[in-house]
């Protein structure tokens, strides 16, 4: 009994952080943009987050109007809305504030972008990738900032990491992929052969899946590959895999976000245990990962936007910061692994962690 309510309450958490940090394949990109993304991971370097050392060239009773398009509710995308409005507080910048959200609907981000350029609003945050999207599309005045977006290269609002070249700029959630994948062997040393599974139809889980295919092979790893176009198609194309592989990785993939009460179940099931790009998909049912911070993400783009709003900066020449070269944390879930049958190792006894 007391193993069966555990299950409830690890199914329950998984319907409550379900996430979508889905990619987009938008239209009207800039002209002759470029997939410049490195193949291995982004190195950026964040800029200074002390005080500016310039006087803000605007009046110091101004009133900013900022609009905030986010795809839907999920605590990730919240953390970085949360950490924008947080640093904006904190620099003393008076804002008015026109939060927008989607639920999930995509046609609605584009009523709400128009709704944004009608109100000629002084800057727009961007969260997720169909956010930033539709944004752009309404736009090429209005300053952007993204949050929680993988690849603006990949979204096709920019030129490049390094000189955006458009109205946009922001903060990416990429992955340590590289990492993720290293400590699936702490867990599994035995790991030979790698399952990737995401979805088909999602620009940045593309992006990431071809980037984790290139490492685990490099690693001498056989890779097997799973694809989705629906969370409806997740169970059987995870049942599959799982007899195939000795463990699987996901990124931040929606499909999957959205359906990781039943990946956790296909995982105690086969015994294959499951290592997703994020915490939240990690308290869904998958059993480690590394991952960024999306409080601290937010704040990111709130720094950048300040840049804008009070020193003048132009969002075409300001690099995308990544937000795994700022705050990067393990989370071990106590309760997959023990059902599992893991040991944690010891270097992660710090991160482990048990639904309540």
């Amino acid at each position: 009994m007391k193993k069966m309510s555990k299950l409830l309450v690890l199914l329950l958490v998984a319907a409550i952080f379900a996430i979508g940090l889905a990619g987009c394949n938008g239209d009207a990109p800039p002209a002759a943009t470029q997939d410049t993304q490195p193949a291995t991971q982004p190195q950026e370097t964040a800029p200074d987050n002390g005080e500016p050392a310039t006087t803000p060239d605007v009046e110091p009773d101004r009133v900013f109007q900022i609009g905030i398009i986010q795809l839907f509710e999920h605590p990730a995308l919240d953390a970085a809305r949360e950490g924008f409005i947080s640093m904006m507080a904190e620099y003393g910048v008076q804002v008015d504030f026109d939060y927008q959200n989607a639920q999930g609907d995509h046609p609605t981000l584009s009523t709400i972008a128009d709704r944004f350029v009608s109100n000629d609003v002084d800057l727009v945050l961007a969260i997720a990738t169909p956010s930033v999207r539709a944004m752009f599309t309404a736009t090429d005045t209005i300053p952007i900032v993204g949050s929680a977006i993988t690849s603006y290269e990949r979204a096709e609002v920019i030129y490049s990491n390094e000189a955006p070249g458009t109205n946009v700029t922001g903060a990416s959630d990429m992955n340590p992929i590289q990492a993720q994948i290293d400590m699936i062997f702490d867990f599994v040393p035995h790991l030979q052969t790698l399952g990737i599974v995401y979805s088909s139809n999602e620009a940045n889980s593309v992006y990431q899946a071809e980037l984790a295919i290139a490492y685990a092979e490099s690693l001498g790893l056989t890779v097997e590959v799973g694809t989705v176009t629906a969370p409806a198609e997740v169970q059987q194309n995870a049942l599959a895999i799982a007899s195939r592989v000795d463990a699987i990785w996901i990124p931040t993939d929606n499909a999957h976000a959205t359906s990781m009460a039943v990946v956790g179940q296909v995982s105690i099931d086969t015994g294959v245990p499951v290592f997703p790009g994020e915490d939240n998909m990690v308290m869904g049912g998958g059993v480690a990962t590394l991952s960024i911070n999306y409080y601290e993400l937010g704040r990111q783009s709130g720094r950048m936007a300040i840049e804008i709003l009070l020193y003048g900066g132009n969002p075409a020449t300001m690099p995308i910061v990544f937000g795994m070269n700022l705050n990067l944390s393990y989370l071990v879930n106590g309760f997959m692994a023990e059902e599992l049958g893991l040991d944690i190792p010891a270097r992660f006894a710090d991160y482990v962690w048990f639904p309540e």
